[in-house]
């Protein structure tokens, strides 16, 4: 079993070595995406349940740039202890309002991440945000969640629970004039999809700006294709391991 999945058989919650390689994962998770190029200012945030039931969570501190964060700067969070934000080390209020209630309405959502990246963020903006299947990447979020709904910046109890109602049984979100959240059981699942969500987006964005006709899959063969992205579960893992060690070469401190 992978590190980020270990639950101790006692209480259901991680293990002590589980619960600071997940710190570990997600903080590379945070320092990854300024390499990508997905971060905004001292925006977004990511999380990771660390209980069975889903309700405590890591989540980054309010306002920390995604290249600065460490292990060890990850909140320990109860998505039941509204208390929180009352206190000195209160996260970010849309990252409370979006991840709280995902985490505690959905169990199965292990890791969570949400951005607002250039090409996800461009699709986002259109009437229409559909990832239509115009090849192999875009067929992969085949039937994925699409929300129209936005409300504003999402910092009140009702717009984060609207938020993980929208997500359904989907593990990818396309949120309309806003950007994407994905969850998934591990940090490396969750990075890999976000990975060829913004991938699959520039693709999409790329295929419009020349004017022409998208060469739209049926709905079979697009069911197919996304489908067939299950048998290459295990490059999540691999492709992470890679870019961890891309960081360690370059800048190590996030394992801090």
């Amino acid at each position: 079993m992978n590190d980020q999945t270990t639950i101790s058989k006692q209480s259901g919650d991680l293990d002590e070595a589980a619960l600071w390689q997940l710190r570990v994962d997600l903080a590379a998770a945070f320092r990854l995406a300024v390499e990508f190029d997905w971060h905004e200012s001292v925006g977004n945030h990511f999380s990771a349940a660390v209980s069975a039931d889903g309700k405590k969570f890591l989540l980054n501190p309010k306002w920390k740039h995604f290249s600065e964060i460490c292990a060890s700067d990850l909140l320990l969070l109860d998505a039941e202890d509204d208390s929180v934000m009352q206190g000195p080390d209160a996260p970010d209020p849309s990252a409370w309002c979006i991840h709280g209630a995902v985490h505690r309405t959905s169990p199965a959502a292990r890791v969570m991440l949400h951005l607002h990246p250039p090409y996800t963020t461009a699709l986002a903006a259109l009437k229409d945000p559909t990832m239509y299947p115009v090849d192999q990447n875009t067929a992969r979020f085949f039937g994925m969640g699409v929300d129209t709904g936005f409300g504003g910046i999402a910092d009140d109890a009702e717009e984060g629970l609207r938020i993980a109602r929208a997500f359904g049984n989907h593990n990818a979100l396309m949120m309309g004039n806003h950007g994407v959240s994905i969850v998934a059981e591990t940090v490396a699942e969750a990075f890999e999809a976000m990975y060829f969500f913004e991938k699959a987006a520039r693709t999409l964005v790329l295929a419009y700006s020349t004017g022409q006709p998208l060469a739209v899959m049926p709905d079979a063969l697009a069911e197919k294709t996304a489908a067939s992205w299950g048998d290459y579960t295990g490059a999540s893992f691999k492709h992470f391991e890679h870019l961890k060690r891309m960081l360690d070469a370059k800048d190590d401190s996030y394992k801090r």
